[in-house]
């Protein structure tokens, strides 16, 4: 039942991070563990896009696809993630952009949480500290790739 929470000021704004964020299509370009994503659907309704997308992830020999539904909701900054189908028994994970404390507009704080556990244990064992390591570098890779894009 690994559960891994963090807020962290970044330089770049509110909007500027969750537009990242949101590019989930990007992520194998730069984010950890992450081979492929394909999106299966989108339907935009009040302002909100809800997508159906496959993850692969792999590390070695080993590799998992995942199905997760993506509320992307602009309006509130925020991106919350349902685990659909593949390897795991549960996956939450939501990503929140405030404004920064000293309330300047090119800087927020970055709010990103995940709890997960996978449907077998021998998996879990396998892969689980690599996930547990990656889902810390989350933020870091997002960062980074901020710093390229926004710089």
């Amino acid at each position: 039942m690994p559960k891994f929470e963090i807020r962290r000021p970044v330089k770049h704004s509110a909007e500027q991070m969750y537009a990242l964020v949101a590019d989930i299509e990007k992520y194998p370009q730069f984010l950890p563990l992450c081979e492929a994503l394909s999106i299966r659907s989108r339907k935009e309704r009040d302002g909100k896009a809800l997508l159906m997308a496959d993850m692969t992830v792999g590390y070695k020999a080993i590799r998992e696809t995942f199905t997760t539904q993506v509320l992307l909701n602009p309006a509130e900054q925020a991106i919350d993630v349902k685990y659909i189908e593949g390897p795991f028994k549960y996956l939450e994970n939501r990503w929140r952009f405030e404004p920064a404390a000293d309330g300047s507009p090119d800087a927020c704080v970055v709010h990103f949480f995940i709890d997960y556990e996978f449907k077998s244990m021998i998996l879990g064992a396998l892969m689980g500290s690599m996930f547990d390591r990656a889902f810390r570098m989350f933020t870091d890779a997002f960062e980074k790739r901020a710093d390229k894009i926004y710089a």
